[in-house]
């Protein structure tokens, strides 16, 4: 027998409710939705979280409101599995993160007096090790990729005042990093090791750069990518419908495609 389908929302608190209400449904009737565990939808969160930074970063705002459902039913679920197991409910889950903004936005909800973004930050930090942190760097993941890390890794440094005090510091530290790294291939013998450790001390020192100039490195980077995707699946059409073979073109000729995509 078919369940009664939940009524379409006009206002927050009722939308959500019907959320909580469909999953819920789903929990209890569907084979796959009672089969899932925290572990199984770990996964599947992770790629919908890519999924929702992709929409992002293309600026599609119609996908953006797909993706965000999709994390959000995820989050629920996760909170409905709790609390099928009485360790937490989607109550718990919310006032939970109500009361960490609060006690972390002392400047709105108490007496603190802050002049910009960046005390908003040191407090932030200095709040979190009065909390039990040992480290400032203690939240960041260990499992995030070494890019976004990194630039985590310095953002949280600044916020307890432990940053170069301008730009073109770091721009030396930069150019002193890409010497190593390139004295690292002058001689013969190579150490591809220690090439290694010069490589990434020169990608840290450029998201730092990057940090300076208010650029997201991680953005940044995926924007090419997907440049270089585009640019060269035109060249593979391109080669396609003249009867080529990638693989049997000059780099000449398959420059000729390439600077066609870059008009495109």
């Amino acid at each position: 027998m078919a369940l009664p389908i939940p009524a379409a929302a006009q206002n927050p608190a009722a939308a959500f409710e019907r959320l909580l209400t469909v999953l819920k449904d789903l929990r209890n009737n569907c084979p796959w939705d009672k089969k899932q565990t925290m572990q199984t939808l770990r996964h599947l969160t992770i790629e919908e979280t890519y999924e929702l930074a992709d929409a992002i970063l293309e600026n599609d705002l119609p996908e953006v409101k797909k993706e965000l459902g999709d994390v959000m039913m995820h989050l629920v679920f996760y909170a409905e599995i709790a609390s099928e197991t009485g360790d937490f409910t989607i109550v718990d889950v919310l006032n939970g993160i109500c009361e960490k903004l609060i006690h972390r936005h002392p400047h709105i909800y108490s007496d603190v007096v802050v002049e910009n973004e960046q005390d908003v930050k040191r407090n932030w930090e200095q709040l979190k090790l009065k909390e039990g942190n040992k480290s400032v760097l203690g939240g960041v993941p260990a499992s995030l990729p070494a890019l976004v890390k990194a630039a985590r890794i310095q953002e949280k440094a600044r916020g307890v005042g432990f940053d170069w005090e301008d730009k073109s510091q770091v721009w030396e530290k930069v150019e002193e990093e890409l010497q190593e790294f390139k004295d690292e291939f002058s001689g013969e013998n190579i150490n591809p090791e220690k090439a290694e450790d010069e490589f990434g001390d020169l990608l840290f020192s450029l998201i730092n750069y990057a940090r300076f100039i208010n650029i997201n490195p991680e953005n940044a980077l995926e924007k090419t990518n997907k440049k270089f995707i585009k640019r060269f699946q035109y060249l593979e059409q391109k080669a396609k419908e003249n009867g080529r073979q990638l693989q049997d073109m000059t780099l000449a000729e398959m420059d000729i495609y390439w600077n066609e995509a870059k008009k495109v």
